[in-house]
């Protein structure tokens, strides 16, 4: 693989993560993201020049020292930000990450080209696929990108036999309510390959990120989703609706 592709632009890393596919996860946090969701936790992780540049070796490095914690019933999660932005980068990682025996998984919007996404999607062993919005308008609305580049990257998960766990983030006054429910079931059923949809509640932890960055947050005054709010997806979805861990 040529050396460019060797390295990347990388956020930040977790040692120890317990929500980002199953078992204990290394989990390396992409730089850079063509969407802007307006609930999103990470507004620094947007910029495709912040970050510090890394090698899939040093990425490695990290990882091996997590072995004895993750390797068994865990594995490595690449996140972002986004991490086909970078494709070529991730996959030369994802590669060397199967070489050396590790459960891969990618979360991801799905937001890239399909030529992209294929070539990480060849040695990825898991998929956690944001699903933003349920309907055109709203996907554009509020994240900037294309619920069709979502749909079209779920259509060659199932073609390539990529088990898929969809997450959704449930925003009061946004996506909430039994129509988002009823839509989000009928799209998540109609995929063989997607094991579970996870249901995560907006929560507001990240308004100080924004307020460091100098940026305001969209969703200023919007409440934390509660039960009654994740009430409807529950009964829409029945046993493919999962808490998030």
């Amino acid at each position: 693989m040529e050396n460019s592709v060797l390295t990347g632009r990388v956020h930040s890393f977790q040692s120890m993560g317990a929500v980002d596919g199953p078992g204990l996860r290394y989990v390396v946090f992409f730089q850079g993201c063509p969407l802007r969701c307006a609930y999103c936790h990470n507004p620094d992780t947007w910029a495709f020049d912040g970050g510090q540049e890394t090698t899939v070796e040093d990425v490695l490095q990290k990882v091996r020292r997590c072995a004895p914690y993750i390797k068994k019933n865990g594995g490595v999660t690449l996140t972002g930000g986004e991490p086909l932005s970078q494709s070529g980068f991730a996959a030369a990682l994802l590669v060397a990450l199967k070489a050396e025996g590790f459960h891969t998984a990618l979360d991801t919007s799905g937001a890239a080209s399909l030529e992209s996404a294929a070539k990480v999607l060849e040695h990825t062993d898991l998929v956690l696929a944001d699903l933003k919005f349920t309907t055109e308008e709203d996907y554009r609305r509020h994240t900037g990108g294309s619920l069709a580049h979502t749909l079209a990257f779920l259509d060659l998960c199932r073609e390539m036999g990529r088990p898929v766990w969809l997450r959704h983030v449930v925003v009061p006054g946004l996506n909430d309510g039994p129509e988002a429910a009823a839509r989000l079931a009928q799209l998540a059923k109609g995929y063989d390959n997607v094991e579970k949809v996870e249901l995560l509640p907006f929560r507001t932890l990240c308004i100080e990120k924004y307020a460091a960055l100098g940026l305001p947050f969209p969703l200023e005054g919007t409440p934390p989703a509660g039960e009654e709010h994740l009430a409807p997806f529950y009964e829409a979805l029945g046993p493919l609706a999962k808490p998030a861990k």
